[in-house]
């Protein structure tokens, strides 16, 4: 029989008299076995995550894939085998995909701007964001978390609860990520820096009358996050892309044929406008009407936060705190540390200019507060995938750029120093939304608010040093511009634009606007300008894989016998879809490990292997063994 979580875990009774899961007074979950697992799963989730989300710009939540990967290694390796240690590990496991969730949008934006980066720059302002984050979302966790208990439904709280109460499913569940791993890495191994002896890009090019582009990247990785974000989102990110390859990037090219000799690309002085070729269309112009998109977006965004940031500040801080000194003693003293780090660390990037350091680190302090609390809320109603980070972050970044204009502070070494005090705002914003949700569960089950506290800092600052090591080593990478980068980064290259063009004043502001102004309309349309935005701003190979993987997931659907099969499926799916994320991140990371070493590279795929039937091949291969491994008899519980 599969065991259930009660009808009042999700509303019903007051916080104050909801009896949890494990009631019986045990409700320690520590070992030094948990913690290990704990610590290696917050390493493997930073890693990936990092990875994924430079390479697509979307992020998959660690929580239940977490649990799941968790409660196997407890299984096996831990004396500890409840239910709390298991919660423990996959708030460890969010703790490390949350901080990779926020670096990784401000970070390489430094490297974008032609600055450098060491890691222990990186590493100091990331910790302090980090433990800002959480010493504030630990001050309202009795309003958010126990007061608002049935208000707030922290939606993938509650199916993380519910996957770990339904233990039964979780060795099912654990064969179907192995799978996805296994397809996900020997892909990865072929194509990517181990072998790279088969083409995976299915591409498409007109470069004459009508110029357009169409391209699929054979990416297991990419098709997992299709498979899990659905049509939905993988449909409307598509459109966007439909929109710059065949409408937009067409329409400019036409009329630059009407350009003089004499008239060069804007940032290019090689290139003459009327001689430009698809890919310089798109890395001149199309790309900067998809950053005004997403700054519309985000701004947007901000903006239709305004009315939670100030009812979440009154209900918060107009709530009774009861808390005892056990439960809110380390959580504090973590704050304080949070609070001394943040201001050395704001003396360290500021290139000895005093007043920047003070100015910048009390803005810091004070956006970080507001957005905390803010994604502390938004989290109890649409979960941590669907925070809206990067329009927090946007609005945050738009302010302290102001500010460092008005002060005249707009050189590169500032640009750089302004990017930082943003990496210590994103990441606590990003942390506190993971934080929230993983104590939501401990609420539910019965888990000590401190004990994950501290589990939860440990892998805040695993998180931290193992992201910030994957940007190290992809420095490189993440820095190359122009046509066919290995990394997307959308997040970071609008911030990047954003911030340098606001202080030098070097912007196509007629792109820029023209973007501002399509957002708008979206928004008026009532469409969901982000999503629109990232897919306009994403190479179209990266939007086509990501829409095949939803395309699956709508097959596997339909051909269902009935709704609770359709279920099973689909979490079988998601199961699968996790391993195909981690496998390709995690070989992908490898790969350029063994890369940087010597020990692997320099390979090309030739003949058939470097053509579009090669890509068509590996394409049916992952598609056609995907379906076939979820299509199995036999039904599991996840």
């Amino acid at each position: 029989m599969i065991k259930k979580l009660s009808k009042d875990a999700y509303g019903g009774v007051s916080g104050k008299d909801y009896i949890p899961y494990v009631s019986n007074g045990s409700n320690k979950g520590t070992s030094p076995a948990i913690l290990i697992i704990g610590i290696l799963l917050a390493a493997l989730f930073a890693a990936s995550t990092a990875y994924s989300g430079m390479k697509s710009g979307l992020t998959v939540a660690a929580g239940i894939p977490g649990s799941i990967i968790g409660s196997a290694l407890i299984a096996a390796f831990s004396k500890n085998k409840g239910i709390l240690g298991k919660n423990l590990v996959q708030g460890m496991s969010s703790g490390g995909e949350s901080i990779a969730s926020g670096i990784i949008y401000l970070l390489p934006a430094i490297l974008l701007i032609g600055s450098d980066i060491s890691f222990f720059e990186g590493v100091l302002v990331s910790v302090g964001g980090a433990l800002f984050g959480i010493g504030i979302a630990s001050l309202v966790h009795k309003n958010l978390i126990e007061e608002e208990h049935g208000n707030l439904m922290y939606p993938e709280s509650m199916a993380i609860a519910e996957t770990l109460v339904a233990s039964e499913g979780e060795g099912d569940s654990m064969k179907y990520m192995g799978y996805g791993f296994g397809i996900s890495g020997l892909i990865t191994i072929v194509t990517g820096s181990f072998l790279n002896v088969a083409n995976n890009t299915i591409s498409y090019v007109n470069e004459t009358f009508y110029k357009w582009k169409l391209e699929l990247e054979v990416n297991p990785l990419l098709l997992g996050i299709g498979f899990i974000v659905g049509m939905d989102v993988s449909l409307t990110m598509f459109a966007g892309s439909i929109l710059a390859n065949f409408a937009v990037m067409p329409l400019i090219s036409y009329f630059a044929e009407f350009a003089a000799a004499n008239h060069m690309v804007w940032n290019d002085g090689s290139i003459a406008i009327n001689d430009m070729m698809v890919n310089n269309i798109a890395g001149s112009y199309v790309k900067y009407i998809g950053a005004g998109m997403m700054l519309s977006g985000g701004v947007i965004g901000a903006l239709k936060l305004v009315p939670t940031i100030i009812s979440s500040i009154k209900e918060t801080f107009g709530a009774k705190s009861s808390e005892g000194k056990s439960e809110s003693g380390f959580a504090t003293m973590v704050l304080l540390a949070a609070i001394v780090l943040g201001f050395v660390t704001a003396f360290l990037i500021s290139n000895g200019n005093f007043v920047m350091a003070i100015l910048g680190a009390v803005l810091s302090f004070f956006l970080s507060l507001l957005f905390v609390i803010v994604a502390g809320r938004l989290t109890g109603t649409i979960g941590t995938s669907n925070l809206p980070v990067s329009g927090m972050t946007i609005a945050s970044l738009v302010i302290v750029t102001l500010v460092f204009v008005v002060m005249g502070w707009t050189s590169s070494e500032n640009n750089k120093s302004l990017l930082l005090f943003g990496t210590f705002i994103v990441t606590a914003i990003s942390i506190a939304g993971g934080y929230s949700q993983s104590q939501k569960v401990g609420f539910i089950l019965g888990g000590k608010k401190s004990e994950m506290d501290k589990y939860f800092v440990i892998s805040s600052v695993v998180g931290v040093v193992v992201v910030v090591g994957v940007i190290k080593l992809l420095a490189n990478q993440l820095a190359m511009t122009g046509d066919n980068v290995p990394f997307a980064l959308p997040q970071a290259n609008l911030i990047s634009t954003l911030t340098s063009g606001i202080m030098s004043g070097n912007l196509p502001w007629h792109m820029i606007i023209v973007g501002v102004v399509m957002g708008i309309v979206l928004f008026l349309l009532k469409l969901p300008v982000m999503t629109i935005a990232i897919g306009f701003y994403l190479p179209i190979a990266t939007t086509t894989i990501i829409l095949v993987g939803a395309f699956v997931r709508l097959f596997i659907e339909k051909v269902a016998k009935n709704e609770e099969d359709k279920e099973q499926k689909v979490a079988n799916g998601i199961s699968l879809s996790s391993g195909l994320v981690a496998g390709g991140s995690i070989i992908g990371l490898v790969g350029i490990v063994l890369q940087v070493l010597g020990v692997v590279g320099g390979a090309k795929p030739a003949g058939f292997a470097a053509t579009n039937g090669m890509a068509y091949i590996l394409l049916a291969v992952l598609v056609v063994f995907t379906i076939l491994v979820l299509m199995k008899k036999k039904k599991t519980v996840i």
